[in-house]
């Protein structure tokens, strides 16, 4: 279908009369309100005594009372003490929610699944209102966050009062999540009675960085004018150096087909031939009888041991890796508040966060198992090991191409958001709440720049894929006779004439999220049983990403950028050792480029060329060369909707109820832009269409037995798909093969139909035993597939890219597929053991228990007509966690174990591989605390104590006999960490 495109004329069809079912039944039950509906005219007992939160068991007991006094299915967590939040990290804290799992980078949590949904169809809101984050990672890791997945590791923990896990939707709560809606509560001066301050201070270590670093956090609050006004400040800043080493491959891959002809070459010994013709037939193969057939379709016809070795998956890029993070969290937080007289609270809350990670990296790798180039030398290979799923797991090989890689990356993500709110009651009966703010994410990664030493045709190369988690490398020889540690291993070249080049790689980039919002919500108390809800919110969300790429000549921008002037060829092969620095990585010792020598010697970082001065080339950026005009995109949304909701509550037939049933109405407008094309030929361009949605949704809790609640809930829910899937261009065009690859902007949200019953027992203030199912039809998916389409559906103007007409073009592109259902359900006890004798009185515990299971039909590449039916993305089947704490009056401690199954995380992610994903995960950390006086504490902590690997996989079953369900794709640590500290509160 053609983008569609919607003017506005007169009043927007968001607020037009309209009769939906949701609404319908929302109007039918405000028209009963003055029927005996309820046979009792009592409001819901509050019969939870207030608690002054005080250490971890306190801060379980206020969570507890918020979730027993919600009608929608919540998980709250509260803070622990005056400023002082339960763990470092928030994601960390979610975790001991039922249903929630986190993926942790470098050891430290960052984003979360929700009862099966990846971070994609959760929704993050501050203080009210919707925000996002993001930060850069590792490669292996995701890389850039360009999607809408919140990174919690870029907050400080200890600026945040509580958190709410939404898991079902009231019509009053903002649309675009399937999964979860998270609110993030930052402190204000009215949560204390006065004077109120806290500060501490940490000193960290990570057994593998073997370094210290420092964290702080401080907060301050007033009330002055008899408590009518107050004012608060918080800050919290700590530092931390993660060192991670790991081993990756990128992706596995064969030499069968066509695209990665010449893979391979035979090998002989001793005048004895081990195998021939393993290399595809192509005109260049020496030795071979090829037919016009066989040359033309670069189609190898072989058979036996060279069949068998030409269809084996090897690692595409096998490497040791080693990567050293410095990283700096400062966030600061103020709110003011005042109350002028009764009935109104005007509050504005402010907030500033800066998440700075700069990261070095450093590898040695086999970089010839990657080309596919047929005029140079292959490899050849023997001594080798094959499996029974078609693996080649280990083997020694002649003919390698060695590279020594340095990169550096400079990564800050800078958080601000302001907001107002004004509370009024206008009377005894009705109510308003206004909420105006704004946030903006930016994510600059300035630089990011690789260099690169070679060794082309190495000897006596060989690895050991026999364990995947810890593969042996032997580096061999260079046709000088050196080994990696020695300068005359290595060499640096801007020619292809023996192999790849050497890369000066730059790539610039940013990521920018904006959301500003405008929502008023209205409350009516028609009498003790119902109150009628309703409210209009308007919310822009902006999406800009950014990437540039180094050309070589202005005048004829390269798709490549790997070849420099030869001044800097020469320069660094006069004196190589100059310009490298020795490293040990996994017991192996190598050189790498000395990244800041070379960067003062050569200027690189200039963004100039020899037209400026600069005598070693030009350093130019652009962001339409196709290395980089992927990412260069921008989108705006602009959400306005409506909602009416109904609360009831009273007795039927002696039994409180309590509920709340309503409908939100939706229209969504998407502006999107990108680059169509390819290198000066790149066309900017803009695409338009809008879409409406109605969520009807409804809550109820029925409590039969005393302090045992029934809750049920349903709703339509729908989650947008990211905005840079929903860019036009991202790729390439070809106006002669009449091939295009794209964004896609006409993309439909993933829309969900939601069903949720828990089981609630609250025996007392402390305990909680809760049993909770739930179902989601998913009623489709979003993956990228090839179609036809013309450019004028794509929503482009063919003039404008050279094309006469409107032919079809073969498109790949992001499309909505079908989708499925989510099932599972949920266990949860937190009780304290005051049943135990002693001192073991004093200890309880938490634990959590998922269990979820869905299944989608995917498609294995873009060109699949069949589909491979696999767990959704993000998924793990099974997921629990327990946390056992002591608390007494001097000193507490606890300790938390989370356990994750392995999850897929990327589908068709290259080399025919089907998935890539996660292997299950089991991480413990513990906390101590001495209340030395009630003013006075120390505290001990530890975090990732189980050193958990993060264990990637890749996944193919291939026509080629390639079954590996479990193949290495990366394998790394990041030590333990531990904090020491001291906290003072008054």
């Amino acid at each position: 279908m053609p983008a569609k495109i919607t003017h506005a004329t007169g009043v927007p069809k968001i607020y037009r009369a309209r009769i939906r079912f949701g609404a319908s039944l929302a109007v039918l039950m405000a028209a009963s309100l003055g029927t005996a509906a309820f046979a009792q005219d009592t409001a819901p007992a509050d019969d939870v005594e207030t608690v002054v939160v005080t250490g971890f068991r306190g801060s379980l007991q206020s969570a507890i009372s918020e979730k027993k006094r919600s009608v929608d299915m919540v998980d709250v967590i509260k803070a622990e003490d005056i400023g002082q939040f339960p763990d470092l990290n928030l994601a960390e804290s979610l975790q001991r929610i039922p249903g929630v799992s986190i993926d942790r980078d470098g050891g430290e949590g960052k984003q979360i699944t929700v009862r099966g949904l990846n971070s994609e169809f959760s929704r993050t809101r501050l203080n009210g209102l919707e925000a996002l984050a993001t930060t850069g990672s590792k490669d292996s890791s995701g890389g850039t966050n360009r999607g809408r997945g919140f990174d919690f590791n870029v907050f400080a923990a200890d600026l945040f009062n509580s958190i709410t896990v939404r898991k079902s939707l009231s019509a009053e709560i903002e649309e675009g999540s399937l999964g979860a809606t998270v609110d993030l509560q930052t402190a204000r001066p009215f949560d204390y009675k006065g004077f109120t301050m806290a500060v501490g201070g940490q000193v960290g270590y990570n057994d593998l960085a073997k370094e210290t670093a420092p964290r702080g956090t401080f907060m301050i609050s007033n009330r002055w004018a008899d408590g009518k006004l107050g004012a608060l400040l918080s800050v919290a800043y700590g530092e931390r150096t993660v060192i991670e080493d790991s081993t990756n491959t990128t992706r596995w891959e064969n030499a069968y087909s066509a695209s990665n002809v010449g893979r391979f070459e035979s090998f002989s010994t001793n005048g004895s031939t081990t195998f021939t013709n393993i290399a595809p037939c192509t005109a260049n193969v020496t030795n071979r009888n090829c037919n016009t057939t066989e040359v033309n379709a670069q189609n190898p016809t072989l058979t036996g041991e060279a069949q068998a070795i030409s269809r084996a998956l090897h690692p595409r890029i096998p490497r040791y890796n080693h990567f050293e993070t410095d990283q700096k969290r400062l966030g600061i937080t103020g709110a003011f508040q005042m109350r002028p007289w009764e009935g109104t609270l005007v509050t504005i809350d402010a907030m500033h966060a800066e998440f700075q990670s700069n990261r070095d990296e450093w590898e040695i790798e086999a970089i010839s198992f990657s080309r596919n180039n047929q005029g140079l030398p292959r490899t050849d290979v023997y001594n080798y090991e094959i499996d029974d799923q078609g693996t080649l797991v280990k083997g020694s090989f002649n003919d390698v191409d060695i590279r020594s890689e340095h990169r550096y990356d400079e990564l800050t993500t800078t958080f601000d958001q302001l907001n107002f709110t004004w509370d009024q009651n206008w009377g005894e009966r009705f109510s308003s709440k206004l909420l105006i703010g704004a946030s903006e994410s930016f994510q600059d990664n300035p630089e990011q720049t690789t260099f690169t030493f070679e060794s082309y045709n190495v000897d006596g190369y060989s690895y050991d894929y026999t364990d995947m988690t810890a593969p042996k490398f032997n580096y061999g020889t260079s046709s000088t006779g050196c080994t990696p540690d020695q300068a005359c291993y290595w060499t640096y070249s801007s020619s292809t004439a023996l192999g790849d080049a050497s890369l000066i790689r730059i790539r610039p980039q940013t990521v920018r999220n904006e959301f500003s919002t405008a929502r008023l919500d209205l409350k009516y108390d028609l009498n003790e049983h119902f109150t009628i809800k309703g409210g209009f919110s308007d919310k822009s969300y902006k999406f800009d990403s950014t990437e540039y790429g180094r050309i070589s000549n202005l005048a004829t921008p390269q798709t490549r950028d790997e070849n420099a002037a030869g001044l800097i060829q020469t320069t660094i092969n006069a004196d190589i050792a100059k310009f490298a620095q020795t490293v040990t990585v996994a017991g192996t010792s190598y050189l790498i480029p000395n990244l800041d020598l070379i960067r003062s010697t050569f200027n690189y970082d200039c963004r100039c060329g020899t037209a400026t001065g600069n005598t070693y080339g030009n350093f130019y950026v652009n962001n339409t060369n196709s290395s980089s005009r992927t990412n260069n995109r921008n989108a705006r949304e602009d959400d306005k909707a409506w909602y009416v909701q109904v609360d009831f509550s009273g007795d039927i037939a002696g039994v409180p109820v309590r509920g709340n049933i309503g409908t939100r109405e939706v229209e969504t407008n998407l502006t999107a832009v990108g680059y169509v094309g390819s290198g000066n030929n790149a066309i900017l361009t803009t695409v338009k269409r809008s879409y409406e949605d109605s969520l009807p949704a409804v809550n109820v809790s029925v409590e039969p037995i005393e302090n045992v609640f029934l809750r049920f809930a349903a709703a339509k829910t729908m989650a947008r798909p990211t905005l840079l899937s929903l860019t036009p261009g991202g790729g390439s065009i070809s106006t002669t093969a009449f091939t295009i690859t794209t964004g896609n902007p006409d993309l439909d949200p993933v829309r969900a139909n939601t069903m949720d019953f828990s089981l609630e027992w609250y025996p007392d203030k402390d305990t909680l035993v809760s049993l909770a199912v739930f179902k989601k039809e998913l009623k489709s998916y979003i993956q990228t597939v090839q179609t036809s389409k013309t450019l004028s559906e794509l929503g482009y103007d063919p003039a404008d890219l050279g094309v006469t007409g409107d032919p079809s073009f073969t498109v790949t592109t992001p499309i909505n597929t079908a989708g499925g259902d989510l099932t599972g359900w949920e266990f949860s006890v937190q009780k304290p053991f005051t049943f135990l004798p002693g001192i073991l009185s004093r200890t309880g515990g938490i634990f959590n228990y998922t269990n979820v299971e869905s299944q989608i039909d995917y498609y294995t590449s873009p060109t699949a007509t069949t589909t491979t039916r696999a767990n959704l993305l993000g998924l793990s089947p099974k997921a629990w966690n327990t946390t056992l704490y002591y608390e007494g009056p001097a000193v507490s401690a606890r300790v938390a174990f989370a356990y994750r199954d392995g999850y897929l995380s990327q589908l068709n992610p290259g080399s025919s591989a089907d998935f890539w994903g996660k292997n299950e995960t089991f991480n413990i950390d513990a906390q101590m605390t001495w209340e030395v006086t009630k003013n006075l504490t120390f505290i001990l902590e530890g975090i990732n104590l189980t050193d958990e690997a993060d264990d990637r996989y890749i996944a193919y079953n291939t026509a080629q006999g390639n079954t590996a369900q479990n193949l290495l794709y990366d394998y790394g640590t990041s030590g333990r960490q531990y904090y020491l500290g001291v906290r003072y509160k008054y």
